[in-house]
């Protein structure tokens, strides 16, 4: 049994914290959030979409990867947690308008095992609210999970790890964790797990801007994630519970942290409705904006010294990569 200090409570520490802990491992977490219902981590944010093969457009084949391992692993992960619910696996669909038929053309070539093309009444069968003039394609197996709930469950199931809500991590050295009121957590080992708070140790990490909308759509029934393929955006539209949609797509190099701009809202609302016709009268429930830690190859990096674990740079796929990546970490400890 090892004391083990982790940095930074995103989706990756709640994970590895609830592995370590399960594991029979004494864990503590620091994590500047108030709590662990703050939707402060990156991860709150994010739509949660699991789609190896749509990834395949931009991602490198490692990265592709790591995604399809943990597509496999998040279904065991919900089970234990005793809420199966909160994954998905029922594939997603790819989108065109017609006039963007060449656009979409040149994402499929790069797609393996490409997506299966859908007519008309396909589409309708599997979405009927969609409008049924689109160009769609079936990507089967792919999935989502619901991020908030996910990581509460996390937190609030990981057996006596002792979560130190609060506290910011000044500095991470092996075996070693500084925080900002001049305590001191001593470890065997050090997890850091601080996304862009662990800028002032990695110089090439960035933030990159993210913008969300959730809409209240009474009615509209969508049950699976959707991504519209245009030659300026990716949005996708993923069903939540309670009737909610959540659109987004933006990807803003800027670390700007201010309220979504009125273009990206217009922008991604109307590509919305015009893939989900019946949105017209859904209701803004609220906007969100939060930044992704990027390294400049959009690859994450786990780097390993004594006493010292680093995982960062998950960029836009932390829900997609996570139980890889900690399986594969773990293999350290």
């Amino acid at each position: 049994m090892k004391q083990i200090a982790i940095a930074g409570a995103g989706v990756m520490g709640r994970l590895l914290a609830w592995q370590l802990a399960r594991a029979g491992h004494r864990v503590q977490v620091v994590d500047p959030a108030s709590g662990p219902h703050e939707p402060g981590a990156a991860a709150f944010t994010a739509a949660g979409m699991l789609s190896p093969l749509a990834e395949q457009e931009h991602a490198e084949p490692d990265v592709v990867e790591l995604g399809w391992r943990s597509l496999a692993l998040w279904p065991g992960i919900a089970a234990a947690l005793g809420r199966p619910q909160l994954v998905k696996t029922e594939g997603s669909l790819l989108l065109a308008h017609g006039c963007d038929a060449g656009a979409a053309q040149r994402v499929l070539s790069r797609i393996e095992d490409g997506p299966e093309p859908l007519n008309r009444a396909a589409l309708q069968m599997l979405e009927p609210a969609l409008a049924p003039d689109l160009k769609a394609w079936w990507l089967p197996g792919e999935g989502q999970v619901l991020p908030c709930e996910l990581l509460v469950a996390l937190a609030e199931q990981a057996p006596g790890v002792d979560w130190q809500w609060g506290r910011r991590a000044t500095a991470v050295q092996p075996h070693c964790v500084e925080l900002d009121d001049g305590y001191r957590l001593d470890a065997d080992l050090v997890i850091d797990t601080r996304g862009l708070g662990a800028k002032p140790d990695m110089a090439t990490l960035r933030g990159v801007r993210g913008e969300i909308l959730w809409l209240h759509a009474p009615g509209v029934a969508m049950h699976r994630p959707v991504r519209l393929m245009h030659p300026r955006h990716r949005v996708y539209l993923v069903p939540r519970p309670g009737d909610v949609i959540v659109v987004g797509a933006s990807e803003v190099e800027s670390e700007d942290r201010s309220p979504v701009s009125l273009r990206s809202a217009v922008e991604l609302m109307a590509a919305a409705h015009s893939v989900l016709p019946a949105l017209a009268e859904a209701r803004i429930v609220h906007m969100e904006t939060n930044l992704r830690p990027a390294l400049p190859d959009h690859r994450p990096c786990v780097t390993h010294e004594r006493g010292l674990l680093r995982i960062n740079g998950l960029f836009r796929h932390g829900w997609l990569l996570a139980p890889a990546l900690a399986e594969k970490a773990l293999q350290h400890v």
